[in-house]
């Protein structure tokens, strides 16, 4: 694990959610109910602020610490799990395809990025 893992994959996440953010707003907007897009754009945020969380530690982090490796990987995966299911979720509809028991992967990513954080905040005490 290298501070420009973290970098690149904090870097991707930003890309990626201003990618479904505008699509969200543009084309998104012409099929989802408010109450889907209102969710979409909740798994927009939250992968913006996990890219720049990750970028984040990785200029600034010593990833030599294993905290700040935990961090990285619970965010990360937090965020694949969290936003990607809401994604999913959101688009179920639309897609025609049942995804409900993505369900519960939703709070688990959620708890996951919490625990990233969390170990952000213990490896700088």
């Amino acid at each position: 694990m290298t501070n420009n893992c973290a970098i690149i994959t904090g870097t991707s996440f930003g890309l990626l959610a201003i990618i479904l953010g505008a699509f969200g707003a543009h084309a998104l907007k012409k099929v989802l109910s408010a109450e889907k897009l209102a969710s979409f754009e909740v798994g927009v945020r939250y992968q913006t602020y996990s890219a720049l969380f990750l970028i984040l530690i990785g200029y600034n982090a010593d990833f030599e610490v294993g905290l700040v490796q935990w961090a990285y990987y619970l965010a990360t995966f937090g965020t694949l799990l969290f936003s990607f299911s809401i994604y999913l979720l959101s688009l179920s509809e639309y897609l025609k395809k049942n995804f409900k028991f993505l369900g519960p992967i939703t709070p688990l990513g959620g708890l996951l990025m919490i625990l990233g954080w969390g170990c952000l905040l213990l490896s700088a005490v």
